[in-house]
């Protein structure tokens, strides 16, 4: 973080506000002309206002792939902000982000060592990129519901055995708030003299309280993707990607986010991501204390109802430290599923959780929280036990999924590009036992694969994906919605 006076302006709200109260005829994009022909629903439910910012990249406002105003001023101010050397803003969501920085270290046929829990838009970039992926398993939970980090000896393996490969991405925080111990993990990769890339889709915040974890770049990352909407204020797919150090090149990562960023960048989540900024440099600290200590109070009053527990450092394989703001609460001794919970906080309680597992509920707690949330929160909690609980039910199965052996090294039967682009047959999911997935599965949210392109279909896989359904979770990415079928490459037989 700095203190310089320069932080306290919004670069890019400023040029907007003299774009948009600049008189003049508008004969550019988009067409509804500085909200002029927009449909009054739109205007009844929102306001004018904002559709008066919707502006292009008119020769006074700037341009997103070649900064040199206002744009070009608030990606410097973030990159004070988040302890980076350069900072671009994303309009596409930290998955382009993700996707450009494989692009940028990764070509055909490149190693790159990535944890089995990525999220899905790392397999994009591999398919994209061509970059042959060696997957480690990460650590998981007793209780087999939830994967967490990679150990940094599990990445010392991966490099011993793949000492060519060209860079290592990891997840941190992951989604439940695990934070491995990345510090150890980046001087081990640093040996090897290759970038560690880093998602921090969940961790825009971490920077901007001492009494959270270090943040990826201050821990030595040298290249981070965050969602600044996810825990900050932007809007929806507003993110950021910052980068430290001389193992990446600028230029490069420049020309990778142009294959993936939309040439219509959206001046509003541009300034909603200055405007983000601004106020954590000013307020953030104070704004996470309070976010911090309602995190706290809905920690103890919920462990304290009979049947449930709490997510914790303590007992959490892979866990170097817990983001406290991510609250994860195991509900299966409650004699309900991680999903039935979520349908029935959501219908019947008023309390809408960021997302179900087999047998857990996690909730987001950010600065966009108050103390009025907390007690619709642990009521939700206090009626799930004492109305809907199921204490004699016979759910009480250990589901793991595939794979999931701590630090092992895999690697698929296929690249992602080749499979991805290779001939393809739909079979049976039984059919499709032993066969390479052409697609990608994911078990829905987090948006973590189950089966990639290039990976061999194993029965605990199908198994697995049904009892997903059973359970009443969702199945995105395959073509099939009902999972009947499944995309496999073509046998040569």
């Amino acid at each position: 973080m700095t203190n310089d006076k320069g932080q306290r302006t919004i670069p890019i709200l400023d040029a907007l506000q003299a774009c948009a109260g600049r008189p003049h005829a508008p004969f550019y994009a988009p067409g509804h002309k500085r909200g002029k022909g927009i449909s009054d629903r739109l205007i009844n439910l929102w306001g004018k206002s904002v559709f008066e910012y919707d502006l292009p990249e008119l020769p006074d406002f700037d341009n997103l792939f070649a900064p040199s105003g206002g744009i070009q001023e608030a990606q410097e101010l973030a990159a004070a902000a988040f302890g980076a050397d350069k900072t671009w803003f994303l309009v596409n969501g930290s998955t382009c982000g993700v996707i450009a920085a494989i692009v940028a270290t990764c070509g055909t046929g490149d190693k790159l060592i990535l944890p089995w829990n990525s999220h899905q838009s790392a397999i994009a970039g591999l398919v994209l990129s061509g970059a042959s992926p060696i997957f480690i398993t990460p650590e998981s939970d007793p209780s087999g519901d939830l994967a967490h980090s990679i150990t940094p000896d599990a990445v010392s393996l991966a490099l011993k055995e793949h000492p060519d490969a060209k860079a290592v991405m990891l997840l941190y925080p992951t989604y439940h708030g695990v934070c491995g111990d990345i510090h150890a993990i980046a001087q081990r990769v640093h040996d090897y003299n290759i970038p560690l890339l880093v998602d921090e889709a969940h961790g825009a915040h971490l920077a901007f309280h001492p009494d959270l974890p270090p943040s990826a770049m201050s821990a030595g990352a040298d290249l981070t993707i965050q969602s600044t909407h996810k825990v900050l204020t932007a809007m929806t797919q507003a993110s950021m990607l910052h980068i430290k150090g001389h193992r990446l090149n600028p230029e490069r990562l420049s020309q990778a986010l142009q294959l993936v960023q939309s040439t219509s960048p959206s001046a509003l989540l541009l300034a909603s991501l200055d405007a983000a900024r601004q106020q954590m440099v000013l307020y953030g600290e104070t704004l996470i204390s309070r976010t911090l200590g309602l995190a706290e109070a809905a920690r103890e009053q919920i462990q304290q109802i009979p049947g449930l527990s709490v997510l914790d450092a303590t007992n959490t394989p892979g866990c170097f430290t817990l983001d406290p703001t991510r609250l994860t609460v195991r509900v299966m001794e409650l004699g309900l599923s991680g999903f039935e919970a979520d349908e029935i906080f959501c219908d019947q309680l008023g309390v809408i959780a960021e997302l179900p597992t087999f047998q857990h509920l996690t909730f987001i707690l950010s600065l966009g929280n108050t103390a009025e949330d907390i007690q619709p929160l642990v009521q939700a909690f206090t009626d799930l036990q004492q109305r809907y609980s199921r204490p004699d039910a016979s759910f009480r199965q250990n589901l793991y999924q595939p794979g999931m052996t701590s630090g092992l090294i895999l690697e698929p039967s296929m690249s992602p590009r080749d499979a991805f682009f290779a001939p393809k047959e739909r079979l049976t999911l039984d059919q499709s036992v032993g066969h390479i997935s052409a697609e990608w599965i994911c078990p829905y949210p987090p948006g973590i694969p189950i089966l990639i392109p290039g990976c061999a279909i194993a029965s605990t896989t199908v198994d697995y994906l049904r009892q997903v359904q059973h359970l009443g979770g969702y199945i995105t990415g395959c073509s099939d919605p009902r999972l009947e079928r499944v995309k496999v490459v073509k046998s040569k037989d």
